[in-house]
């Protein structure tokens, strides 16, 4: 129970930090992404207050022996591009300029009500559906005599390791 408590004020916190720097607001990461008109550097700003907390957080966990909520830290281990990886950080970043949005801050937004939003999500969820529909097929054309064989969006467990065995 614990640690859904501290997941939850962890998405509380995550959301309230999107509402004041803005990203919630689809003209502002435009405006970001429009280096021809009136560049809006402020999204910057928030990546690299983001890294700078994420950075300290990690170096922090690795003199741990194990994370609070679990017995051992989950950390990947590839560091291999692939097709699959490009084309999706290629189609997410395309969307993202043309839409303004990514999934944290539509999903934050809900609240507005406002019906791009609820276009936004709609079309975010059947678009994963959609995804997770075809892998599905194209992963039991791929494995048919292993009966299955773990999701290409989950990692097998190999591909993480403890940073303190690092």
């Amino acid at each position: 129970m614990k640690s859904v408590l501290v997941s939850f004020l962890s998405g509380v916190v995550f959301a309230i930090g999107l509402g004041i720097s803005g990203m919630t607001q689809p003209a502002k990461v435009i405006g970001f992404l429009d280096f021809t008109a009136n560049w809006d550097p402020s999204l910057a700003l928030v990546m690299v207050g983001a890294i700078t907390v994420h950075a300290i957080g990690y170096r922090l966990s690795r003199s741990r022996p194990s994370p609070l909520f679990a017995s051992t830290f989950a950390v990947p281990t590839r560091t291999d591009l692939d097709l699959r990886l490009v084309g999706g950080a290629a189609l997410f970043g395309l969307g993202w300029g043309i839409a303004g949005f990514c999934p944290g801050p539509a999903l934050t937004s809900l609240v507005s009500g406002h019906p791009s939003v609820m276009i936004f999500v709609v079309a975010m969820i059947a678009g994963m559906s959609l995804y997770t529909l075809i892998e599905d097929r194209w992963l039991r054309r791929q494995v048919p005599a292993q009966g299955g064989g773990f999701p290409l969006t989950t990692p097998p467990s190999s591909a993480f390791q403890n940073p303190a065995d690092s």
